[in-house]
C-alpha cells in the first residue's frame, strides 16, 4: 500500500485552476505513506469559500489513500488572453499561502506566462 501511495503522489497534478477569470486558491500540501510530501495548488471559480477547495480535494486525495493540510489561500487573476496570472489576497480560514510557492507552481505549469504575486490585496 506504502508503494501505491508514493506512486498516487506522483500522479496529483500540481496544478489545476480554471482557465479565465478571478478566484479562490488554496496551496494544500499532500502526503502519502512514507513518500515525501508535495504541495499542490487549486483555484476555481465555484468555491464560495477556500474550505470548499480544500475539503474537495482532501476528498478526491483519501481516494487514493493521501491525506492533505492547507498551507493557505488567495486568489488568482487568470487572464489566458494576455497570458498573465497574478496571484495575492489570502484565507480568512486558513491564513495566506505563500504565494511565492504558488507563483512557482504556476511558472512550471504555465512556462510562457508572466506570473506575479503580491501580499496586498483581497
Amino acid at each position: 500500500a506504502a508503494a501505491m501511495a508514493g506512486e498516487g503522489l506522483s500522479l496529483v497534478p500540481d496544478v489545476q485552476i480554471d482557465g479565465d477569470g478571478v478566484f479562490k486558491y488554496v496551496l494544500v500540501r499532500v502526503r502519502g505513506a512514507r513518500a515525501p510530501a508535495k504541495d499542490v495548488v487549486r483555484g476555481h471559480g465555484w468555491a464560495e469559500y477556500h474550505a470548499d477547495l480544500f475539503e474537495r480535494t482532501a476528498e478526491e486525495l483519501a481516494r487514493h489513500g493521501l491525506s492533505c493540510e492547507c498551507l493557505g489561500g488567495g486568489r488568482l487573476s487568470h487572464r489566458p488572453k494576455e497570458r498573465k496570472i497574478h496571484v495575492y489576497g489570502y484565507s480568512v480560514g486558513f491564513g495566506r499561502a505563500d504565494h511565492a510557492v504558488t507563483a512557482e507552481k504556476l511558472k512550471a505549469e504555465y512556462p510562457n506566462y508572466e506570473i506575479t504575486w503580491a501580499d496586498e490585496g483581497y
